[in-house]
């Protein structure tokens, strides 16, 4: 049978773990260990899994190296044939994770599988970071079956197929291990966000599908490191959307790309700039002064996922503007894509 392990990565999250890694651990099948991989909290979160937490495993690390960083050092002390990588905010309920092995079994051509992500603050609704399964538009814009831009969803079961979707969310990402560590895992130059999109988009140019498994839900809180819209927030989706198209993209797309998105970034600065959030607007610029500072290491990653390309995502890329159809009322993904 293979070795599936869930792995959580923890920063100064001790309340997060307090409330949230009781449910994981009841719910972690038989055989399926819990690891908390601490990216170099300061608070008490290891007093924390020390006092009340004694069947999971701790790994610790020196610093904080981020998602990606964090995720990529921590899984290589880990021996595992499948990884099951949750945030430190997502409350698991009994059951979860039999579907999700079930697809990763049946299907050896599948490098991830997800579940569903509810609000776990309202449980009606879809959860923002993932809902049932993400895409991205031409321009690089991700949206999610369940949630345009800021529209989420009602959970009205509308989405329960299982299917294979663009990206799914890094708050509960169930990949292969060995995919995971030949495609040299999540990008770490990124830091945090879009990180997962990135691996995901990389999975299918190798020939690979990445899928949603809906009769498999958790709930997410979300929110729990960086705020929506905090300066940091906005500096690290942008300046990581772009890394990722240069990356990854067609020649048609990136051409595409370099036309729209400078004016589209402005206009979003801009917007920034009126609503008196100054820090917002400047990590716009910072976040292109970092990109084309990257234009050499990024150009080099671009060609060694080329030589090795044996797939394509086009099927799961929208060939318009999820932005244009949002401003001309089109608020749900049933009414971007079927």
């Amino acid at each position: 049978m293979p070795v599936a392990k869930i792995i959580i990565l923890n920063w100064n999250g001790a309340d997060h773990l307090r409330r949230f890694l009781p449910s994981v651990v009841a719910a972690a099948p038989a055989g399926v260990e819990v690891i908390v991989a601490d990216n170099g909290s300061t608070d008490d979160s290891l007093a924390a899994l020390a006092a009340g937490f004694p069947s999971v495993t701790v790994l610790r690390m020196d610093r904080n190296y981020g998602f990606a960083g964090g995720y990529n050092r921590a899984l290589e002390y880990i021996e595992a044939d499948y990884y099951l990588l949750l945030n430190s905010d997502v409350e698991t309920p009994e059951g979860w994770l039999a579907p999700i092995l079930d697809c990763l079994d049946r299907n050896p051509d599948v490098a991830v599988a997800a579940p569903k992500l509810i609000s776990c603050a309202n449980r009606t609704e879809f959860e923002y970071a993932g809902a049932a399964g993400g895409f991205i538009d031409y321009l690089g814009y991700p949206f999610c079956r369940g949630r345009i831009l800021r529209c989420v969803e009602k959970d009205r079961g509308q989405y329960d197929d299982e299917r294979d979707v663009f990206w799914v969310s890094g708050a509960a990402f169930c990949c292969r291990a060995d995919v995971f560590r030949a495609l040299g895992g999540f990008d770490g130059d990124f830091f945090a966000h879009m990180e997962e999109i990135d691996l995901c988009w990389r999975m299918q140019l190798a020939g690979y599908r990445v899928r949603i498994v809906p009769r498999s839900r958790v709930y997410h809180l979300g929110g729990g490191t960086l705020q929506t819209d905090s300066p940091a927030k906005v500096f690290y989706n942008h300046r990581n959307n772009l890394a990722m198209l240069y990356k990854c993209a067609s020649p048609a797309q990136r051409l595409c790309v370099a036309v729209a998105r400078p004016a589209l970034d402005l206009l979003a600065a801009l917007s920034y700039l009126m609503q008196g959030r100054r820090d917002n607007f400047r990590a716009v610029f910072r976040a292109w002064r970092d990109f084309i500072r990257w234009h050499g290491a990024l150009a080099r990653k671009r060609r060694e996922i080329r030589a090795n390309r044996k797939g394509s995502a086009a099927e799961n890329i929208y060939r318009g503007s999820v932005v244009l159809r949002y401003l001309f009322g089109r608020w749900t993904f049933g009414g971007v894509m079927r």
